[in-house]
């Protein structure tokens, strides 16, 4: 029976429905004034992407602690040498934000201070113009290098925070089934963040909690599908996964 297979009808429903939450969510912004400035739009959906990557972290964490106690020992075994690749996914997340306080503590001079450099290059060559002039070329150096990794690693983490979303945190290379099941956990929470925090835009209640509402809906009814799918098409199951 296959472990793993490749579905291009699931792949394509799934890449269909976040192209029209995306069209969805622009024309709802295009449509609708902002209620507040953009700038607090800009940060509440930073907030929502950390939120996001926070709950599908956990989430992920205990579906694969779930997948691995409720297996048998010769799954269990199959799954622990799959965790690379979550694993490897919060890696790279989490070298994003490290990386933006590293840049940020060099910028601001606390890492590394002109007497440290000065006294380093000064066992080297001796005190002297030479060391003074070897610790003003080593702070302009690591200060733009400093910078650069500051500008890089923004959109890096950006953009690894949402693949991290996407693919659940690669929970697939642990078991198809996953990805699946942690969705709708992710859209769910996400719609009582925003209950909780308001709404961006100043629509009508009718249009605002349709909008609102449609996304876990859907995302939520594709899980289920994909899960039946898997069923009845590949003969995925739970069950089998488990090795029950």
């Amino acid at each position: 029976m296959a472990e793993r297979v490749e579905d291009t009808l699931i792949s394509r429903m799934q890449l269909a429905r976040t192209i029209l939450g995306i069209v969805a969510a622009v024309w709802l912004i295009v449509a609708y004034p902002l209620s507040g400035g953009g700038q607090d739009f800009l940060v509440g959906k930073l907030v929502e992407l950390g939120f996001s990557c926070g709950i599908l972290a956990v989430g992920s964490i205990i579906g694969i602690t779930a997948f691995l106690v409720a297996s048998t020992p010769d799954r269990r075994r199959d799954f622990a040498e799959r965790l690379r690749g979550p694993i490897m996914a919060a890696v790279l997340l989490v070298a994003g934000p490290a990386a933006m306080w590293v840049a940020w503590q060099t910028l601001r001079g606390d890492l590394v201070e002109s007497g440290d450099l000065k006294g380093f290059f000064s066992a080297i060559t001796g005190p002297g113009f030479i060391s003074s002039a070897l610790s003003i070329l080593a702070l302009i150096v690591g200060w733009l290098a400093a910078l650069a990794l500051l500008l890089a690693s923004i959109p890096y983490t950006l953009l690894l925070c949402y693949y991290c979303v996407f693919t659940c945190f690669q929970a697939s290379e642990v078991h198809q089934l996953l990805p699946a099941l942690l969705s709708p956990l992710l859209v769910w929470s996400l719609f009582a963040f925003q209950l909780f925090n308001g709404p961006d835009v100043a629509a009508p209640p009718e249009v605002l909690y349709t909008f609102m509402l449609g996304g876990p809906l859907s995302v939520t009814a594709l899980s289920v599908w994909e899960v039946r799918r898997l069923r009845i098409r590949h003969g995925i199951t739970l069950r089998q996964a488990l090795g029950h």
